[in-house]
């Protein structure tokens, strides 16, 4: 990167701080040098955005010809330095990312690498010579003399070397700037170690602990909130799936109402069948069907709708539900009507609709007086 920098107290510098391999050398003209004599140094670049840092190089420079060893003049004026992670230009806003406590003239190398695993804007130099006496080795005056400065690191929401996307973690967080991992787990319905993956095997909601409902035709639910996209099994209902049809309903969305239970119990939630049968005068699997005429009043089977005893009269067949056919009459309609009769009641077998000429009574069982000749 090539980014705007800015420094306290600056003194000869021509160019601007890059973040390719610059000259070194005093005369170079990539180095930034601030003003002899001060006793704080500050210098900072703008990221120009909230940047994922991992780590920084700091290249110092050089005197042309010299080795940089405990002889050259210029390791005493980055001894003490910080670094400082920052989204404001203060660097007291932001978060120490190095402080040199142990090096000396002959150990401070360079460049020096520092890992910063921070997230911020500005990447702050400082250095200071406020309280004395200073450490052995150490500058009078606080300085400046950086030639290259490298940031390292990603967008936030990005990890690794190849800054690939975070998962969801929980809360909206950064996962780990190196491994990817989320430090206080995943978002609901998410699962795995960068957070990455859905919910899967019927299971949904934080750490894909919960169980999905009855989901229609065995379609998995959502991986967050568990609801169901397109509704419900029979039998079932709620957003979730997960309650059983009540008050006495039952199948699909729970709009078909149990039939005649016995005693009145509840019906089976998904077919509607009574577990104890049915109530006298209601047969079939969901009691929701009426028996027929069975003789003497005697009650159907509440499985098939049959009559024990066989059917009362004026009607017939299986469920005695069925009227007698014309010209019979009477229990199961075993009775023919009359001979002479045209027409007989299915329930009495007298003759409604009159007789054959030549005969009269109830059942036109009598010749009648009356002849046409």
């Amino acid at each position: 990167m090539s980014k705007e920098t800015k420094e306290k107290y600056p003194g000869q510098m021509t160019g601007r701080l890059r973040s390719s391999w610059a000259d070194l050398r005093w005369d170079g003209g990539q180095c930034t040098v601030l003003v002899y004599g001060q006793t704080t140094a500050e210098w900072r670049v703008d990221l120009e955005g909230v940047k994922n840092i991992h780590h920084v190089f700091l290249h110092m420079y050089m005197t042309a010809n010299k080795v940089w060893d405990k002889n050259n003049n210029n390791t005493g004026y980055f001894l003490g330095f910080s670094v400082y992670i920052s989204n404001t230009t203060n660097k007291e806003d932001g978060v120490l990312c190095f402080r040199d406590t142990n090096y000396t003239r002959a150990m401070i190398p360079n460049p020096v690498n520092i890992t910063c695993p921070y997230h911020g804007r500005y990447v702050i130099y400082y250095n200071n010579r406020t309280h004395w006496p200073y450490p052995e080795g150490y500058s009078e005056y606080a300085l400046i003399r950086l030639c290259e400065v490298e940031v390292y690191g990603c967008d936030v929401y990005t990890y690794g070397l190849d800054c690939k996307r975070c998962g969801n973690c929980s809360g909206g967080v950064q996962c780990d700037h190196v491994t990817g991992t989320c430090p206080n787990g995943c978002e609901p319905g998410i699962y795995g170690d960068e957070c990455d993956r859905e919910c899967s095997n019927n299971t949904y909601g934080l750490e894909c602990k919960e169980l999905c409902g009855n989901c229609s035709n065995g379609e998995p639910c959502h991986h967050v909130d568990g609801t169901c996209p397109n509704g419900c099994d029979a039998g079932i209902y709620g957003e979730k799936c997960d309650k059983e049809c009540s008050n006495n309903t039952y199948g699909v969305e729970c709009k078909e109402s149990c039939g005649n239970c016995s005693n009145g119990d509840p019906c089976h939630h998904v077919d509607g069948s009574c577990p104890s049968g049915c109530n006298a005068g209601s047969y079939g699997v969901t009691c929701k069907e009426s028996c027929g005429n069975c003789r003497n009043g005697e009650p159907c089977n509440d499985v098939d709708g049959g009559c024990r005893y066989g059917c009362d009269v004026g009607v017939y067949g299986k469920t005695c539900d069925e009227a007698c056919q014309p010209g019979r009459y009477g229990i199961n309609c075993a009775t023919p009507c009359g001979p002479n009769c045209q027409g007989c009641n299915r329930f009495t077998g007298v003759c409604e609709f009159g007789c054959l000429p030549g005969w009269t009574g109830p059942s036109c069982e009598k010749r009648s007086n009356y002849m046409f000749r």
